[in-house]
């Protein structure tokens, strides 16, 4: 017999409950555990810069950060009118969203941003409104989760301002912006979003890892009306699905150079992998052929995944400089070497040598494609 929760509608939220240990752990993983992730990732580069927030903020000139403050913006005007309302339940689901966002979309698709070496006006204010954001976390989160609102504000803010409210609960609730909401720019994120969900479903269906490129994918959108915010977010979906080319399939495109048609990428399986959304109508085809440019390609990213688990294996730090050795026979050991700056720039090796490691080498062996390859990395 189904149980009475799933047949009957859920319980008000003030209603008394059973205690349940395992929804108290995944309470704590979500939202709680992904936003300290982030958190900590902000504090782990902003300590590696030497980021000050009180230095002046720079123009916003990235797609990405204006996308971000317009939802935080968005978050402020929605959790006030909530909390205005008498429904908390509705502003932490809100809060909660936010988060989610934050970490799987800005955090993930801004990673690069905190990694390269340059600290460019890109990198400021990136870490500005990385920062921003979460500070504003915390204010807004301050009724609902006390002790963790409470924490945030005393690292991110009294830590460098003093002179602030001696805690988040004696500071002034957060007020929205309306200037800065663009809601074209956040429905054409929400576009992307869709479509790189698609996209990696597909790749899922094929088997197809996502550190392999492949050479192009077909994003089926329906009709015209999305095309404007497609063009605004275009490039971050060819980088999420990893994709050289990626093109419009739509209902106005019907007659030209482009295959359009949904029906044209199913009935050729052997070729193309397709995930669709019935609910919208918008589909992803992959093309599951891989050329051995992109095959190489796809073998130098995994084997920069496997140098960057062996240095957090080895305990390096995550700004420590290394020496990489290799002992690879075929096309692996090729690939490197075709492949050695990229190589070394995502995984700070100042040298790739050819040759047994030397004395006191963190080492490993791993098979890539069926070839084996040894592994070792050494801290400078």
């Amino acid at each position: 017999m189904p149980s009475a929760g799933i047949c009957s509608p859920p319980a008000p939220p003030g209603n008394v409950r059973r205690f349940d240990p395992q929804q108290v752990k995944e309470v704590m993983r979500q939202p709680f555990m992904t936003l300290w992730n982030t958190y900590s990732f902000f504090v782990t580069y902003a300590n590696i810069d030497r980021f000050d927030a009180r230095t002046p903020t720079p123009p916003v000139t990235s797609e990405l950060d204006r996308w971000i403050i317009s939802e935080l913006n968005g978050l402020i005007a929605q959790v006030t009118q909530n909390l205005d309302s008498y429904e908390p339940v509705e502003a932490g689901r809100e809060i909660e969203k936010f988060i989610e966002s934050l970490s799987n979309w800005y955090v993930r698709r801004s990673r690069r941003r905190f990694w390269k070496g340059e600290n460019d006006q890109d990198k400021r204010s990136a870490y500005h409104t990385l920062y921003d954001c979460l500070v504003t976390l915390a204010k807004l989160m301050a009724p609902f989760a006390p002790f963790i609102a409470e924490e945030l504000y005393q690292n991110l803010v009294r830590a460098h301002y003093p002179s602030a409210p001696e805690s988040v609960h004696l500071s002034r609730f957060p007020v929205a912006d309306h200037s800065l909401i663009d809601q074209e720019l956040m429905a054409a994120t929400r576009l992307a979003q869709t479509i790189s969900r698609l996209g990696r479903a597909a790749r899922a269906q094929a088997g197809i890892k996502g550190r392999q490129p492949l050479s192009a994918a077909y994003a089926g959108i329906q009709s015209s009306d999305n095309l404007k915010l497609w063009n605004r977010v275009i490039d971050q979906v060819k980088e999420e699905m990893n994709v050289k080319k990626l093109k419009i399939a739509m209902e106005e495109n019907l007659g030209l150079q482009y295959f359009t048609t949904l029906q044209y990428f199913t009935s050729r399986p052997d070729t193309y992998a397709v995930e669709m959304m019935q609910a919208t109508g918008y589909f992803v085809a992959i093309d599951k052929r891989i050329p051995p440019e992109l095959l190489k390609e796809g073998r130098a990213r995994e084997i920069v995944h496997r140098l960057q688990s062996m240095r957090k294996a080895a305990g390096f730090d995550i700004a420590d400089h290394i020496v990489t050795y290799y002992q690879a026979q075929g096309e692996l050991g090729q690939v490197i070497q075709e492949f050695s700056s990229y190589i070394g720039q995502e995984t700070l090796s100042r040298e790739l040598l050819a040759w047994p490691p030397a004395p006191g080498a963190y080492q490993e062996t791993h098979r890539i494609d069926g070839e084996e390859i040894a592994l070792a990395v050494k801290k400078l």
